[in-house]
């Protein structure tokens, strides 16, 4: 008979079930709405001029909930973004007091966050404003404070055990305190602060923590009420090409939810596996292909490691040489339309996003060919296994995965058509490839396949977006006090010469790449150097494809790397091994991206061409 204890438990348990589904219902239900309403758009356009009334802020602000009610998902599983540095930290008593550390500040600074959004949402309800069909913007503003409030919670309670989850606890009401009492810190010293939350992120408390924590603090002691931070996240909400990033990634979740990789690596292997280092041409355009659709590397080699190594063995080539190069591979459509990485810096950059996915096309394809060549050179020198070109098995292949091949081609063609806009574009590629797997080739169940592509893409996109919502209110805060202007002057003062600048520029974004991911360095450095860049008289596009290529270099140096800790972790492998095994790879992309850097027509030459620059 079971105890009142047991029952309480089991209380507890469906309660939390209940809750946790309800989140990413509303999140899944939120990210199809996104979908649908663009789709409607374009069928609906041609007869009807003005489209649907207010689709484009609904969307817009549907991608707020997705993104905060995403982080809420990713905070519950453990994957909000955070530095890599923690994982140097030894094991024991080391490790458990820099997790407790980070969730302490983290649980602050979400709770103090939450109830700075709460007045953020009274003061809205006062003013009535509404979104569209009547429905108020409060409504959509409230996942602020609930969703910072979640992930205070959850970072606590996912402290460890009975002590690191009372200190984080008392974080939480610090936090609290700190909303209540804003006043008191007027005149206060911020580099205190600033100094406990650069430790916090060392100690791998999540990096949106640490920005909206430093934003807060430092308007605090300025007199500025903290509610600025959630306030500039809101404004997330009419960023019109952001909703566009949740659904290219959906995307790329749906085909790896299928079997798109397996197809893809059949027509590939058909069609180049004749060649010197065919299998190795295969792996690096394979990654590149669906890099691009997941906008980050690490989704890639996890999802693909698994297909790809095997095939590589098999056909002869080396352990050593086979890590390197899907190691280096995962990053390498990053400068490919549309990947979310350009997207993400348009927006941040106020570029035109078709300008960067036209201006990363050579630079992309470069990285990708020395790649290539490296393989198809590794397949000479080891006379690595090679198959006959069967004409029949090329049709076969391309028959087969001639969706897949065409999905690019849909891409372009309706957003450079004029027909649809990116988010309208990004609706369509997601459509299709739902129904290209779901539905032609049947790879999964509907409901099954279509719930697990979504709830990836929900934890991707969550830590993703919290991070660019609060990075608004910090950069807010650095172009009140002139920091870029000052940096600017100091730039200006100690490098004359541009050249001289495209090559230090080089070395900080490689450094930056080593110890952030691309996201978060996109947010927190494109503010500080874009009107350094423009002093120099670089391009804005161009800029943008050395940030980029500068930053899918860093995924691959030592010693913090991420696809360096991706590697080790899919092909259990000592982390030693996957950098001599990087090397070569990193040499060749180094070159690669001091090309892209001194030979501005390879980013600029089609923008010419086609009277875009």
């Amino acid at each position: 008979m079971p105890s009142s204890f047991d029952s309480d438990v089991d209380r507890r348990m469906r309660a939390v079930g209940v809750i946790h589904t309800t989140e990413e219902l509303l999140a899944s239900v939120s990210l199809a709405l996104m979908m649908l309403l663009p789709l409607a758009e374009i069928v609906i356009r041609p007869f009807w001029a003005g489209g649907i009334p207010g689709s484009i802020p609904f969307v817009e602000h549907l991608t707020l909930w997705v993104g905060f009610i995403g982080a809420c998902v990713a905070a519950r599983s453990g994957k909000l973004i955070a530095l890599a540095t923690a994982t140097f930290i030894p094991e024991g008593i080391f490790r458990t007091g820099a997790r407790t550390f980070s969730a302490t500040v983290g649980a602050m600074v979400s709770s103090l966050l939450a109830w700075a959004a709460l007045d953020v949402v009274a003061i809205e309800m006062e003013f009535g404003r509404e979104i569209a069909l009547g429905i108020p913007s409060w409504v959509f503003q409230l996942v602020l404070p609930v969703a910072f409030g979640c992930i205070a919670w959850r970072l606590a309670w996912g402290a460890g055990n009975v002590w690191p989850r009372v200190v984080s606890m008392l974080g939480l009401i610090a936090g609290m305190w700190f909303a209540h009492s804003w006043e008191s810190f007027d005149g206060g010293a911020g580099w205190p602060w600033v100094v406990l939350l650069v430790l916090a992120a060392i100690a791998g408390a999540p990096i949106f923590s640490v920005l909206a924590g430093a934003a807060a603090f430092l308007y605090m002691v300025d007199a500025f009420d903290p509610a600025n931070v959630p306030l500039f996240a809101y404004d997330l909400a009419t960023e019109p090409h952001l909703p566009s990033i949740p659904l290219f990634t959906l995307t790329g979740f749906i085909l790896a939810q299928g079997n798109s990789s397996e197809r893809l690596l059949r027509v590939f292997r058909a069609v180049t596996g004749w060649m010197p280092g065919g299998t190795a041409v295969v792996c690096a355009v394979v990654c590149a292909f669906f890099t691009v659709f997941t906008g980050g590397s690490g989704v890639t080699i996890l999802a693909l490691g698994g297909l790809l190594l095997p095939a590589l063995l098999k056909d002869g080539y080396g352990d050593r040489f086979s890590i390197g190069l899907l190691t280096a591979s995962g990053s390498l459509g990053l400068l490919l339309p549309p990947a979310m990485p350009l997207i993400l810096y348009a927006i941040v950059a106020q570029t035109a996003p078709e300008n960067l996915f036209i201006g990363g096309l050579l630079p992309g394809l470069l990285l990708i060919g020395m790649v290539v060549v490296w393989g198809m050179r590794q397949g000479m020198l080891t006379g690595a296994g090679r198959q006959r070109f069967v004409w029949r098995e090329a049709q076969e292949a391309l028959w087969i995965g001639k969706w897949e091949l065409l999905l690019p081609v849909v891409v372009l063609g309706a957003l450079f058509s004029g027909r649809a806009t990116l988010v309208e574009t990004s609706a369509l590629t997601a459509l299709y490839a739902l129904v290209i797997t779901a539905f032609v080739h049947r790879d999964f169940s509907f409901a099954a396949g279509l719930q697990q592509a979504f709830r990836e893409c929900i934890v991707l996109i969550g830590g993703v977006l919290i991070i660019l919502a609060v990075a608004k209110g910090f950069t807010a805060y650095m172009v009140d006090v002139d920091i870029p202007f000052r940096l600017l002057e100091w730039t200006q003062a100690h490098i004359e010469s541009p050249l001289l600048f495209l090559l230090a520029l080089n070395v900080f974004l490689l450094i930056v790449g080593c110890i952030m991911d691309i996201f978060s360095a996109i947010v927190i450095v494109v503010p500080l150097i874009s009107e350094i860049g423009a002093a120099y008289e670089i391009d804005p596009v161009h800029l943008g494809i050395i940030f980029i290529a500068n930053l899918e270099l860093g995924y691959l140096t030592p010693p913090v790397g991420l696809n360096l800790f991706l590697a080790s972790y899919r092909f259990n492998r000592p982390l030693l091994d996957v950098y001599r095994s990087s090397l070569p790879f990193l040499i060749i992309l180094g070159i690669g991206v001091l090309l892209i850097t001194y030979v501005p027509w390879l980013t600029l030459g089609l923008l010419e061409m086609i009277g875009r620059q």
